[in-house]
């Protein structure tokens, strides 16, 4: 009974906040006005300066095939073994290559290497949106000592909201159950301030931008 009573005691307050509602203090104020510095850079330039600051690894790439060129070359300097992909729309362009990856492991070694696609980029913060609607799940975006990020050209918006407004017209009234933003490698300062990385996430995080403005014919 004294629970009941003390959710109708918070129930009836909301219900009051809601009827009774406070003016705007400062109407006159544009909630939707950039308040950051315009950058003459391109998007694509200020992301990748705001993604490297923060210890991410840029690649541009004319084309997929110089993205998969790229993926050799890094399997064969780094000694990847144990490279994970599930998003069909990847694994197919590995599949022509032959480039050998694990679709469905459950096992998840240190050391291993994750292939993904995103939502978006955000210029401004060299943020990384992913969702559980991508097909990658939702473990390989924070299981892989490495996350490679393959994005395009057309993913990049200027700030987050831009971002968030992308996913909503992607998925409409069915929108994913999980929305993470990617800064940097994993880190934290939780413990007496002192900047730690890796933390619970990805030690390296590797974003390769194709460009698709010009799509062969």
């Amino acid at each position: 009974m004294q629970d009941s009573t003390t959710r109708e005691k918070i129930l009836k307050k909301i219900r009051q906040a809601l009827i009774h509602k406070t003016n705007q203090r400062f109407p006159s104020i544009d909630w939707d006005k950039n308040i950051y510095v315009t950058s003459e850079d391109s998007l694509e330039e200020q992301f990748a300066n705001a993604f490297t600051k923060i210890g991410g690894q840029f690649i541009f790439c004319e084309n997929e095939l110089e993205f998969l060129e790229h993926m050799v070359t890094l399997a064969q300097e780094r000694g990847w073994k144990m490279i994970h992909c599930r998003e069909p729309k990847i694994t197919e362009k590995m599949d022509q290559v032959e480039f050998p990856y694990l679709k469905n492991s459950v096992d998840y070694p240190e050391g291993m290497v994750a292939v993904t696609s995103c939502e978006a980029l955000v210029a401004r913060l060299g943020s990384v949106l992913v969702s559980s609607k991508l097909g990658s799940g939702r473990q390989l975006f924070v299981v892989p000592t490495t996350h490679i990020v393959l994005a395009y050209t057309s993913q990049i918006v200027p700030e987050l909201k831009d971002a968030l407004q992308l996913i909503r017209t992607k998925y409409g009234d069915q929108p994913p159950s999980m929305i993470a933003s990617l800064t940097g490698p994993s880190r934290t300062a939780d413990i007496e301030k002192t900047l730690v990385t890796p933390a619970h996430g990805p030690r390296d995080i590797m974003v390769f931008l194709v460009d698709d403005t010009n799509p062969p014919a």
